[in-house]
């Protein structure tokens, strides 16, 4: 390889390693080491760069891999990790996938769908369902979240992203709990999005699904900005549900959305005001003592809130 770099010109160099996608290999770096011109020397500082990334990657996947490859190698095949999306919107349905990859499968760049931008996202869900033996997409419509609260919703729209795989998997990954009335055995990982290949890659197919939903019912409702926001408590949204009233994709069980709404007591506005104000220590002890004395004329809602906005101030302080 040594015999060819030198018979190769800098840019010829440049073309063959530069703009190919291909993993660095220790060979190559090895033979651009040795080239003692500048310009291949400045290439072998990018690759080695580059390489030092994708070790690191490859580290990251093996690691995130590492429950998947010991079932994989206990002939368990169908493992399928399985996540939701949009517990915490004021709007829209909650959205589980669940995804099957083949016995050593791997996708560089999966990830906790949090960590990625929408860009990246969409990429690597086309990544994950060409490389995918099997993906399900479950959804809780608002009507179920208002009906069965939110934390229920997630379930079943898990429950159904299973159910909606091609095969029954032989064992299932979720984050963070388990789901009722999947058979199969499941392991529960805490934060499972993060630590776990397969729970990531269902992050990552389920948010990039449920973003398009949301942005396909903007022109349904313009005013409201769920393309941009996707349903999410944003300032933008906070001040049209305020302007507009909620629409028929708002979760109307959130207590949130009454107080947006000026459905809570008067009581309530003033003190939200007053606690607005408060920029100092005294300032909110003097505001716990008005609370405790409205206690008998606030619902449990609206005490709650306030003591959790209190809380954060006390925090910020």
């Amino acid at each position: 390889m040594a015999r060819q770099l030198d018979q190769l010109s800098v840019q010829a160099i440049r073309e063959r390693y530069l703009n190919d996608p291909s993993p660095v290999t220790m060979p190559a770096l090895n033979a651009l080491k040795r080239d003692p011109r500048d310009g291949v020397q400045q290439i072998y500082a990018v690759l080695k760069k580059r390489y030092a990334r994708e070790r690191a990657e490859c580290a990251r996947l093996d690691g995130m891999l590492n429950f998947e490859r010991v079932l994989w190698k206990s002939g368990i095949e169908h493992v399928a990790g399985v996540d939701e999306v949009g517990i915490g919107p004021l709007a829209g349905p909650v959205v589980a996938a669940a995804v099957v990859f083949p016995p050593g499968a791997q996708v560089p760049g999966v990830d906790d769908s949090k960590r990625l931008d929408a860009d990246t996202r969409a990429e690597l869900d086309r990544a994950i369902r060409a490389c995918a033996s099997g993906i399900g997409i479950g959804v809780a419509e608002v009507s179920e979240i208002d009906a069965i609260n939110v934390y229920q919703a997630g379930l079943l729209a898990m429950r159904r992203a299973v159910e909606a795989l091609p095969l029954p998997p032989q064992h299932v990954l979720v984050d963070a709990r388990t789901i009722p009335g999947v058979t199969a055995p499941q392991n529960p990982f805490t934060k499972g999005d993060g630590i776990n290949f397969s729970i990531a890659a269902a992050s990552i197919v389920a948010k990039t699904y449920r973003d398009r939903l949301m942005e396909a019912t903007d022109p349904q409702y313009p005013e409201y900005g769920f393309a941009r926001h996707k349903g999410y408590s944003t300032p933008v949204h906070q001040a049209a549900i305020r302007r507009y009233g909620p629409c028929p994709l708002h979760r109307l069980s959130y207590p949130f959305i009454r107080e947006l709404c000026g459905e809570y007591s008067p009581k309530f506005y003033t003190l939200q005001k007053e606690l607005a104000g408060a920029r100092s220590a005294r300032d909110l002890k003097r505001f716990e003592h008005k609370l405790k004395d409205a206690t008998a004329t606030l619902s449990d809602a609206e005490q709650k809130k306030l003591k959790l906005v209190l809380n954060r101030r006390w925090k910020v302080l």
